[in-house]
């Protein structure tokens, strides 16, 4: 399965957040929008880095509620993989395994065009396993 089905299943919605806004504006986001993590722009749609909720309890940590303050640019991770709509959920899955992350922008042409979340591909090869399944079931029925 490609990304690009994950993406048409979900939806390309992409909930982001300006570099200068602060650690508790961005939680805040992501408790309201049940998220764990929102993409940083720069502009229209330039990718500037993402915060996650990690990156957040991190900073609590090291600096206590006062981290709150702080702004996201401050925090978030800068050096953004990101995917395209034509690569496989499978190599995704194992670049976000060994790569320690769970949230993957997908840019096409220099435009930020969705998120994918390891829950998302993780639904989808669920979801394909299920049907490989019932296919085999069918097949051995029948012959």
């Amino acid at each position: 399965m490609l990304v690009k089905h994950i993406l048409e299943e979900k939806g390309r919605e992409v909930v982001s957040v300006s570099g200068t806004a602060t650690l508790a504006e961005a939680a805040r986001v992501l408790a309201l929008r049940h998220i764990g993590a929102v993409v940083v722009h720069e502009g229209k749609d330039a990718v500037a880095g993402i915060l996650s909720e990690r990156d957040i309890v991190t900073a609590i940590a090291a600096r206590s509620v006062q981290a709150l303050a702080d702004t996201v640019a401050a925090h978030m991770t800068r050096r953004v993989i990101t995917c395209r709509e034509r690569d496989s959920a499978e190599d995704i899955m194992e670049v976000m395994t060994r790569k320690r992350f769970r949230h993957v922008p997908v840019v096409e042409g220099g435009e930020l065009v969705g998120i994918i979340s390891i829950g998302d591909v993780v639904k989808t090869r669920i979801a394909e396993t299920i049907k490989e399944a019932e296919s085999l079931r069918t097949y051995l029925a029948a012959g």
